[in-house]
């Protein structure tokens, strides 16, 4: 690839020199302060001054980049690499609404990527441990189907490279079954009696089913952000618009994997099981807006039941294969026990064990 300059390997590295090579404008000046971190990379706030104080350019954006351990860089690679395919393929044919972004680049098969996008402030991200409103709720699983319904079982979504876990095959299927299994009980090693003993048990029923489940309903499938909840969310102060990021979860498979993701994670079990409901049907008509056809309200409905598992596999995947923090075992905890009793009252798994 053609670079324009050097991606920065560190936030001392976003310089004046650099953010002008790649916004071409003349820049004199910058600074660059955190603005969130996490197990595989970190966002900053980078305020610009430009030589021209007409340029139409912003004076704040975000800068991501990866990690500044070398060895995380190289483990998570095919999550950066999701991010770039992501904006520069796949973003402007979909309608979910995403921040503008200004320059996106990637470098070493995806150890080096940087991704340079405005600055949403004052908007707010969500909080997963606090879960979210009802109102936030509607906005997001709407924002949802401006994700999943403008290529609805697009065929191409079945040779798409981009995505860090593709459709299942059979092959694809066992392996991802065997993964979970190893996750579910390394989570619950580590969690051990932080977890209720319903729970635990409920983990490892659920990552027996991780290969049959995978395979169901082939021939309904969209592109999935992954990892679809409320702190992966900014939204506006008076709640009337959101914005998603973090495109490093890419997925292809059933759609309302991530709507089911996103409701059992995001909401208390309480609000959750009241307005569920409620909000699948706001997802399903907004489904309909997008123009998908041949989908009716109950086969919406199934799916969402069928989806609850994307909890136990992705939340475990993540736990078991991400740095310990105190906040993280916090969220994974009140993932998993929201989740798991999700899963119960929707009695999803003997669901797919009727499909088998």
């Amino acid at each position: 690839m053609t670079t324009t300059a050097a991606i920065p390997a560190s936030p001392a590295e976003v310089t004046s020199t650099w953010l002008s090579a790649v916004l071409g404008a003349d820049i004199t000046e910058v600074t660059v302060t955190p603005v969130g971190t996490g197990q595989t990379g970190a966002t900053y706030r980078v305020t610009a001054t430009y030589a021209d104080p007409q340029a139409a350019l912003p004076e704040t954006m975000i800068v991501k980049l990866p990690s500044q351990e070398e060895e995380v860089r190289q483990r998570v690679a095919l999550a950066y690499r999701a991010e770039y395919t992501f904006y520069t393929e796949v973003a402007d044919t979909l309608t979910v609404p995403l921040p503008n972004w200004l320059h996106c680049e990637i470098d070493r098969n995806g150890a080096d990527f940087v991704l340079l996008m405005e600055d949403l402030a004052p908007a707010v991200q969500g909080d997963q441990i606090a879960g979210c409103s009802l109102v936030e709720a509607r906005l997001a699983v709407q924002a949802l189907a401006g994700l999943h319904g403008p290529r609805w079982c697009d065929p191409g979504w079945l040779s798409f490279t981009g995505a860090t876990m593709p459709r299942a095959d059979a092959d694809f299927a066992r392996g991802m079954g065997d993964l979970a299994k190893m996750a579910a009980d390394t989570t619950i090693g580590r969690l051990g009696d932080r977890m209720s003993e319903a729970d635990r048990t409920m983990l490892a029923e659920a990552a027996a089913l991780v290969d049959p489940w995978l395979l169901l309903f082939p021939d309904r499938f969209s592109l999935l952000h992954g990892d679809y909840r409320v702190d992966n969310l900014l939204f506006d102060p008076e709640r009337t618009r959101v914005t998603v990021v973090d495109w490093q979860t890419l997925t292809v498979g059933l759609p309302a994997r991530d709507l089911a993701y996103f409701v059992a994670t995001s909401l208390t079990p309480e609000l959750r099981a009241a307005k569920e409901q409620e909000l699948v049907d706001a997802y399903y008509d907004a489904l309909i807006v997008e123009g998908v056809t041949d989908y009716d309200r109950e086969t919406c409905w199934q799916d969402y039941i069928l989806g609850m598992m994307q909890v136990p596999l992705l939340t475990t995947f993540g736990f078991a294969f991400a740095a310990a923090t105190d906040r993280g075992d916090d969220m994974v905890l009140a993932m998993l026990e929201r989740g798991c009793r999700a899963i119960r009252e929707l009695r999803t798994l003997e669901l797919i064990r009727e499909q088998e």
